[in-house]
């Protein structure tokens, strides 16, 4: 597995390109914004894009979504059933009150749910539904690493505080679901450093 992280758009949110190295199949996670250079890194790596995946559905996280898929026809636009209609509704994805360009995006190909595995060449990722910054905030599991968008970070948790957003339920839902991993696990976050389960479970201020 090979992961490549970008940094993209005014609010700098961290996509992933996430491949396999022999069949080059891959997904691309969270793309925000700069679809242009999101698309020239996948051409330099020659890579196939399977999955196009947001974790949740604010502008952030989708707004390159409708450029990749414009350059990569056969990639799904992923994402769960409680944040599909924020693809397409700037009110939603509060595009229409935060950027310059409102965001009304494609629709969504395929609706993730919990415990629903995804494959990319060798590689197997499980879609963990982990609400409370929004409804449908999902995480991806692989093998030693966990993609937690904005429900962990390093330090800290996802706001809670807009639309669809539980402070309970966050907590609940990184405990149940994120703490259990195991704890070398390398979270890679929607915003900021990368950090290990272990080290989030020992050090984050929410959870001591």
């Amino acid at each position: 597995m090979r992961i490549e992280m970008l940094e993209v758009g005014q609010i700098e949110a961290n996509c992933y390109l996430v491949y396999d190295e022999q069949t080059r199949e891959a997904l691309v996670i969270d793309p925000g914004a700069e679809g242009e250079r999101i698309q020239k890194r996948i051409e330099v790596l020659a890579l196939k894009v399977k999955y196009i995946i947001n974790t949740h559905g604010h502008l952030d996280h989708i707004g390159a979504n409708g450029y990749l898929k414009e350059k990569n026809r056969e990639a799904e636009i992923c994402i769960h059933r409680g944040d599909s209609e924020m693809l397409t509704d700037p009110r939603k994805n509060i595009s229409f009150y935060f950027a310059g360009k409102e965001i009304d995006g494609p629709p969504a190909d395929r609706h993730l749910e919990a415990g629903e595995v995804l494959t990319i060449g060798t590689l197997n990722f499980k879609v963990l539904h982990t609400p409370g910054h929004t409804l449908g905030g999902i995480c991806l599991v692989g093998e030693g690493v966990c993609f937690t968008g904005d429900t962990l970070f390093a330090g800290s948790i996802g706001r809670t505080d807009l639309p669809g957003g539980s402070f309970p339920t966050i907590i609940k839902a990184i405990k149940n679901e994120l703490f259990v991993l195991d704890e070398e696990t390398v979270v890679y976050p929607g915003h900021g450093p990368q950090t290990t389960i272990g080290h989030e479970k020992k050090t984050n201020p929410y959870f001591r």
